[in-house]
């Protein structure tokens, strides 16, 4: 399957530059058939085939989850484990009544909509969770309610109606001092969500959502890890651990003035340390390449990749990092918490790996690129694997 490239939607650089994290944007018909990404069938497929828990599968109603038993039965293996089935009757009877399908992190569950995931995890290097909501009344779910992460909403079926009042709080928090103000009683923008729209909300914004106009509604939506400086100065503080200052205990018991003392030189490491130009470099780097979102097996290729032209490969991230190595002669490729040192004869494939996420590629392609046997590529990709890097992958969907 082709790329969705969604960052070609959004407005890529100028999203970037001028949307991001300040205001909503709705880009009406943006993909011209969301049902690539999953249709119903997909979902009820899902449903019937794994054995989903709450909360990772839950109705909700008004603002609260609708009781498991509303909707599934327990099942008692002969191994005297308990599991819950869904029975489709109440399940269908409960959507009837106004309830909200949702699924979370659909995105392990569906390849299509993993790659959608990946993509914007390689644009806006950071983490990204799919879930999925099925509405079928005009009985909202949720409530005015608002989300402590940015959002990108894809509608794949039907229409829904989104209220968005806007932010009473800057960049609100999962943990926080102090919740929001309530949002105003009148929304500044309603918008209603057709198949193929594609909606960015950024947290702390308000809002309600609801599947009022007289069809039932399907959307995903992507939702997108916070990257604040409160994370940076928690990475900080274990970074400087490498200096005395930091390792030192308090000096609780000491006359104030060896305590001024101690906090000036504490004061001087951490300034020093944020007058670094590249610090934020730094830690988007090490989040990167330490990112272990959605590593995969490649069995049966359990000690290592064949040397077949046809096999393909993919990268396990999308957020790995190429650097050439400090003495000249090899390059350094960190990915999934794992770094190597390979030669220069081996960046071309990486570069072509990488380019290629999420999607895969043969070996023999992999082989021509670089200018190597396909021996040597797949004994580079096999150290790769080792590392949870690179998985096994077969013809795209």
């Amino acid at each position: 399957m082709s790329p969705l490239n969604l960052a070609a939607h959004l407005g890529q650089d100028e999203f970037l530059a001028q949307v991001f994290h300040r205001h909503h944007r709705h880009i009406p018909a943006a993909l011209s058939n969301p049902a690539e990404l999953i249709a119903w069938d997909d979902v009820n497929t899902i449903l019937a085939t794994h054995r989903l828990e709450p909360p990772r599968l839950r109705l909700s109603a008004d603002g609260e989850m609708l009781p498991a038993h509303r909707y599934t039965g327990p099942v008692t293996t002969r191994r005297h484990t308990v599991w819950q089935r869904l029975h489709p009757t109440e399940l269908h009877a409960r959507l009837t009544e106004g309830a909200s399908l949702v699924i979370d992190a659909v995105d392990e569950l569906h390849p299509p909509v993993g790659r959608a995931a990946m993509e914007l995890e390689q644009w806006l290097r950071t983490g990204v969770q799919a879930n999925l909501y099925a509405s079928f009344t005009a009985r909202e779910g949720f409530g005015v309610h608002w989300d402590d992460h940015d959002v990108v909403v894809i509608q794949i079926d039907g229409a829904k109606r989104w209220k968005l009042y806007g932010p009473t709080r800057t960049a609100p928090m999962y943990k926080d001092t102090a919740e929001p103000e309530p949002p105003p009683e009148e929304p500044v923008v309603e918008l209603v969500l057709r198949p193929g729209d594609v909606l960015y909300l950024p947290r702390g914004w308000w809002h309600s959502v609801a599947a009022s106009e007289g069809e039932h509604s399907l959307h995903l939506t992507f939702g997108i890890q916070t990257i604040t400086g409160a994370q940076l100065l928690s990475w900080l503080a274990d970074d400087l651990r490498r200096h005395d200052v930091l390792r030192e205990d308090l000096p609780v018991h000491a006359p104030p003035a060896q305590q001024a003392a101690y906090l000036e030189r504490l004061r001087k490491q951490v300034a020093a340390a944020l007058d670094d130009p590249d610090l934020i470099g730094r830690y988007m780097a090490m989040r990167d390449a330490t990112d272990l979102t959605r590593l995969r097996p490649s069995l049966p290729h359990i000690t290592g990749i064949p040397a077949a032209p046809d096999v393909r490969v993919r990268l396990t991230t999308a957020r790995a990092h190429l650097d050439p190595a400090d003495n000249g002669d090899c390059v350094v490729f960190r990915a999934c918490d794992t770094e190597w040192e390979l030669g220069d004869e081996a960046l071309p494939l990486l570069q072509r790996l990488m380019s290629a996420a999420p999607c895969a590629v043969s070996l023999g392609e992999l082989a021509a690129v670089a200018g190597i046997s396909v021996a040597d590529v797949a004994a580079v990709v096999s150290e790769l694997m080792g590392g949870q890097a690179v998985t096994v992958e077969g013809a795209e969907r």
